[in-house]
């Protein structure tokens, strides 16, 4: 069993009947779910990954103000909750939860993830957080929220960045995966340093990952499960497969021709979406002019002006 259905049904067995005895006239105060780092908010858990901070549990989380009120009972009460269900042991928390498991107020799940006690607030912020932890804001899955403060937040990030912000991105991962597939990566070869080749080859399918989310729409999650989560995108999903063997394998001849053509392969897909999306009218497969056609779309002028491999952290 996966951790969100575990937690899921951890919630409906106890913390359902807890709440509703010991915090009846709270219980329309309180959100509760799964959401935040971690493969099991993201689905992507197996027995590999349960080695470490998994177990059953799920989050409660509330305003400040209520925190304050009856923030250290409902603690000491999901303190006391079973330690053993279904044969999986309950999940750590202190005496105020963790970001894993257990009560937390709303700001200090999103305050780690964005920096805010909430959404991003401006362009800058958008640029800067990283998007793998707007994807661990967005994951998992919320139980309950009647008062709908923590799910308020929560679609406010799902909506999506700033148009200016995306282009900017994509502007940025397209220059980068020019210099780093295009360029470098051969270039490393011919030089005979097959490290840098390698290094080059993970630079362009880190912006190759990026890319694809921002073009579906989705914040790439941490690096690890960026090609898992590709195969269910709309867009390109297919890429995952062919990064994942641009990655792998040797550096013969042979191995060394199929990973230029990969990259080749995957620059002129992305260039033709481009083309077809409006976004650039180059007629190149080579993504450098395509990353200054993007740049040039963007209306704020602070933005627009940044240089062009500029995009924030991946």
């Amino acid at each position: 069993m996966q951790g969100l259905e575990l937690s899921r049904r951890y919630y409906e067995e106890f913390g359902i009947p807890m709440i509703k005895e010991l915090f009846a006239e709270y219980e329309n105060r309180i959100a509760a779910g799964l959401a935040g780092p971690g493969s099991d908010c993201f689905g992507f858990d197996d027995e590999i990954s349960r080695d470490h901070d998994f177990g059953a549990g799920f989050c409660l989380w509330l305003t400040e103000e209520d925190n304050e009120l009856f923030g250290f009972q409902l603690a000491r009460a999901y303190g006391r909750l079973p330690r053993l269900y279904m044969d999986f042991e309950k999940g750590k928390t202190n005496s105020y939860g963790t970001a894993r498991y257990g009560v937390k107020t709303i700001s200090d799940f999103y305050l780690p993830l964005t920096g805010r006690k909430g959404a991003p607030e401006t362009l800058h912020d958008w640029l800067y957080i990283p998007e793998h932890a707007l994807a661990a804001a967005t994951n998992g899955c919320v139980f309950r929220d009647n008062l709908g403060e923590f799910s308020r937040i929560r679609n406010e990030i799902k909506k999506g960045m700033p148009e200016d912000i995306r282009l900017k991105k994509l502007a940025a991962r397209a220059a980068l995966m020019a210099q780093s597939g295009q360029y470098n990566f051969s270039r490393c070869l011919a030089h005979g340093e097959n490290g840098a080749a390698a290094l080059a080859a993970a630079e362009f399918a880190r912006n190759t990952a990026s890319l694809v989310y921002l073009i579906n729409g989705e914040y790439a999650p941490f690096y690890k499960w960026a090609l898992r989560g590709m195969k269910n995108l709309e867009k390109f999903s297919h890429f995952s497969d062919l990064l994942s063997a641009l990655l792998t394998g040797g550096f013969s001849d042979n191995e060394i021709k199929c990973k230029q053509r990969i990259a080749e392969e995957i620059c002129a897909e992305v260039a033709e979406y481009l083309r077809k999306n409006g976004l650039s009218s180059c007629k190149t497969d080579f993504l450098e002019p395509h990353a200054y056609e993007i740049q040039n779309k963007i209306k704020n002028p602070e933005i627009r002006l940044l240089h062009v491999m500029e995009g924030g952290t991946l």
